[in-house]
């Protein structure tokens, strides 16, 4: 550590240059990546809107002293001149990719495989299912049609609890000495005879 009282402020004003430096410059590598990224991956239009704003970053990047002028020039003229190519034609753009890139276009194209599979499966399965029910029609329309020409239908047999109930209203009822209780009988009144 310094012990002049100077040299202790030239450390602190040299800590806060190189900051400002350090932030400048990120910004003129940023500019260029992005400028860079759109060209990769074949976006002219935005390509052609981020050129002047790079332009200006680089310009502010000489004024700041973080770039040589010439240096700055040289960057300009060879973004200008790779976005002039690809615009005339004489170099043609191939986007580039990484494995992560590659990696979800895989991951991507078998999701769309597996569900156009399952969309196949259910129409399959509701033709079967349509099938099925045209087969129920048919079968319930020559049911009706054969039971049409047979208007008479067989009379219900009668149920055992119904003989037996027509039976027992026939028969006579037993007393509990097994002999037959006679029913009374209504007398028919004896006709008067008018005395004259």
């Amino acid at each position: 550590m310094p012990n002049i009282k100077s040299a202790k402020k030239r450390v602190l004003i040299t800590k806060k240059k190189n900051a400002r430096n350090r932030a400048d410059r990120s910004k003129v590598n940023n500019a260029i990546k992005a400028f860079n990224r759109a060209i990769d991956s074949a976006n002219i239009e935005e390509a052609e809107r981020l050129l002047p704003i790079t332009m200006s970053i680089i310009d502010k990047g000489v004024t700041a002293g973080i770039l040589h002028k010439n240096a700055a020039a040289n960057k300009k003229s060879a973004l200008a001149k790779r976005l002039s190519d690809i615009k005339s034609g004489k170099v043609t753009v191939v986007v580039k990719k990484d494995n992560k890139t590659i990696a979800a276009e895989k991951a991507r194209a078998a999701k769309e495989a597996r569900e156009a599979a399952r969309a196949e499966f259910r129409a399959k399965q509701l033709e079967k299912e349509a099938e099925k029910a045209d087969q129920k029609k048919k079968k319930t329309a020559k049911g009706k049609a054969a039971e049409e020409p047979a208007e008479e239908k067989p009379k219900a047999k009668k149920t055992k609890k119904a003989e037996t109930a027509e039976g027992a209203e026939a028969k006579p009822k037993k007393t509990a000495k097994g002999k037959a209780a006679e029913e009374p009988v209504a007398e028919a009144p004896a006709e008067e005879t008018k005395a004259e």
